[in-house]
């Protein structure tokens, strides 16, 4: 391994811990209280480390939320790959979402807060967050395209409800943070489905 590929590794696993730290505080804290010299104590760095890689506490933040997205979208773009029916898939996608956000909860709570307040950033940050979230719908609305075109699903409007089932996913994740939903996962992802694949098929 050459000296700069061995760097670059390094690096790697800095940035890695200091975007965990820094999903973890911001969730706890939110934006305004959190402190880079909160992230880096999380994250068992200097603050001068966190400076290097990001050089202020709004570009960890968005860092933090755009990893956590390209994170996800790399996973519903292997699984939405893999050869299934429509059925298959929409239901598939609706696990991946409600599962990673479950699992990540540090990073559907920040996630959440930058849908629910409108938080005040740079317009090329705001385009970068919100392609990412179409990206994620458009995986959803070829699928959705599919069911139509093959009868399986009535004519709908995919591109709108591509959206409504992303945050219908987020709605249910909601819930289970908020300790208003008790039950199962497996259950809210039934749910989820049900409630969608019962309004957009055909049978």
């Amino acid at each position: 391994m050459s000296q700069r590929t061995r760097q670059q590794v390094i690096a790697d696993f800095r940035t890695a811990d200091i975007l965990e730290a820094a999903r973890s505080i911001f969730a706890s804290r939110g934006y305004s209280e959190a402190t880079v010299e909160d992230i880096a104590q999380a994250a068992g760095v200097a603050k001068g480390t966190v400076y290097l890689y990001y050089p202020s506490k709004a570009d960890v933040y968005w860092a933090a939320l755009k990893d956590g997205i390209q994170a996800l979208h790399e996973k519903l773009q292997t699984e939405m790959a893999r050869p299934g029916t429509v059925q298959e898939k929409v239901q598939r996608y609706i696990r991946v979402k409600v599962e990673y956000f479950y699992d990540n909860h540090n990073f559907f709570k920040i996630y959440f807060s930058e849908f629910g307040h409108a938080f005040v950033h740079p317009a090329a940050l705001q385009k970068e967050f919100t392609d990412l979230y179409r990206k994620q719908a458009a995986l959803l609305k070829t699928v959705l395209e599919e069911g139509v075109r093959s009868k399986v699903l009535r004519k709908i409007h995919t591109d709108a409800t591509a959206y409504a089932i992303s945050d219908l996913t987020r709605s249910v994740i909601t819930h289970k943070l908020l300790k208003w939903s008790h039950r199962k996962i497996q259950d809210d992802i039934q749910f989820v489905f049900d409630l969608i694949w019962k309004g957009i098929a055909t049978t």
